[in-house]
């Protein structure tokens, strides 16, 4: 069962974290195979500037990403990219496009059904990033050495046919203040959409999937592509989705999302936690 190519009005991505060992860039490269659309929005992160500075890592797969991502840019797709915290070196260029690839701090994107949203990584939100970068750096080491050992746990996983679940990504949802900051961070995003007259906001930064109402405005999160391997897709009808793409253990099966599978990672996270 080979997963057909999927063609989409909009998809919103972030948090691939290209340059570090992380990074699912098999997923990703699956993923951006197999999935299509008029215009992609690289929702900042894309690049971890961060871990590069402490040591090159870049291989092969991560180049084939970047590759892949400009390749879909030349084929016709409007590509916006939106630089995060990891990939701040990127917002030096903000207005300017390089390979078709649209450099902006932020973007307005309306939908097909005429709503308004902000859109934007969101780490400007996060009192953290903001105001303790010494406590933000050493929550990413931790964090870096968090997604290590979720890589080989998923890849005894893989041998024993069972699919990629994020064990970083359950452990996260038991620490309840780290779902305290979580809900601050969504909420202060839903009024700086408000604040631009905007139906809603779209972001990344904190790798927790979400698309809900709050407060009259729609809140939506891409998640990552490093633990629960999530992305946002806009319909040609104008409605907005979150999905996740796993890979799947059959013959021939490449990936599927989680509507094929009947699984959906943040519901197990949050299972988990309860």
């Amino acid at each position: 069962m080979t997963q057909k190519t999927a063609h989409y009005r909009t998809l919103f991505i972030s948090d691939l974290h290209l340059g570090t060992r992380g990074c699912q860039h098999a997923l990703i490269l699956d993923f951006l195979k197999h999935n299509d659309a008029d215009t992609i929005y690289l929702v900042g992160d894309i690049i971890d500037g961060w871990k590069l500075k402490s040591g090159w890592y870049w291989p092969q797969g991560h180049n084939d990403v970047a590759q892949k991502l400009l390749r879909k840019a030349r084929k016709g797709a409007r590509m916006v990219y939106i630089p995060g915290n990891h990939d701040e070196f990127a917002r030096e260029y903000v207005g300017m496009t390089f390979g078709g690839v649209e450099v902006m701090r932020d973007a307005v994107h309306t939908t097909a059904d005429g709503r308004r949203f902000l859109v934007t990584h969101g780490d400007d939100f996060d009192i953290v990033v903001r105001y303790a970068v010494w406590l933000a750096y050493l929550g990413d080491w931790a964090y870096r050495t968090a997604l290590v050992t979720n890589t080989w746990f998923n890849a005894v996983r893989r041998r024993l046919g069972f699919p990629y679940w994020s064990f970083s990504a359950w452990a996260k949802f038991k620490v309840k203040n780290i779902v305290n900051l979580i809900g601050d961070f969504e909420d202060a995003l839903a009024q700086e959409a408000a604040r631009h007259g905007a139906d809603g906001v779209i972001c990344g930064h904190i790798h927790h999937a979400a698309l809900r109402d709050i407060a009259g405005v729609t809140y939506v999160n891409t998640g990552d592509f490093v633990e629960s391997c999530s992305f946002v897709a806009e319909h040609h009808d104008g409605r907005l989705e979150v999905l996740h793409w796993l890979a799947v253990k059959a013959p021939n099966a490449v990936g599927a999302t989680d509507r094929d599978l009947d699984i959906d990672l943040g519901e197990e996270a949050a299972k988990a936690a309860a």
